[in-house]
């Protein structure tokens, strides 16, 4: 793979970190307040469309790199997991009968890959 696409892949990645602790940050501090009410062409729409949009350049990239880098500690199930779990807090994160425990758990996960394609990327370039 190409220098300049893993670049941008780290720089998706570090974007998809920052929405995946906007998600949370959402769910624990908005949402689960009583008096929390959902505005979805204003927050949730917007929202859930830039990740799916983001989330939709980011897995092609991460597979071909898993596939040609061959990563010590990521494989393409995760990048198909992490595709999936981000594409369901970016609205999860909105509702007021979402699991917490669940949705915490997600995010956990989440983090756990994209922590882990960062650095791999990092050792590969170092």
């Amino acid at each position: 793979m190409a220098e300049n696409e893993k670049a941008r892949l780290k720089e998706m990645t570090c974007e998809l970190k920052l929405y995946n602790r906007k998600a949370k940050a959402q769910f624990t501090d908005r949402t689960r307040r009583p008096d929390y009410s959902v505005d979805f062409f204003g927050e949730v729409k917007p929202f859930a469309d830039h990740v799916q949009h983001l989330i939709d350049s980011w897995r092609p990239l991460a597979e071909t790199w898993v596939r040609e880098d061959h990563p010590e500690y990521v494989y393409p199930i995760q990048i198909k997991d992490t595709y999936d779990n981000l594409s369901i807090i970016c609205v999860t994160a909105f509702q007021k009968d979402t699991r917490r425990r669940r949705f915490l758990e997600m995010i956990k996960s989440i983090d756990y890959v994209l922590d882990n394609i960062l650095e791999d990327l990092r050792v590969d370039q170092g």
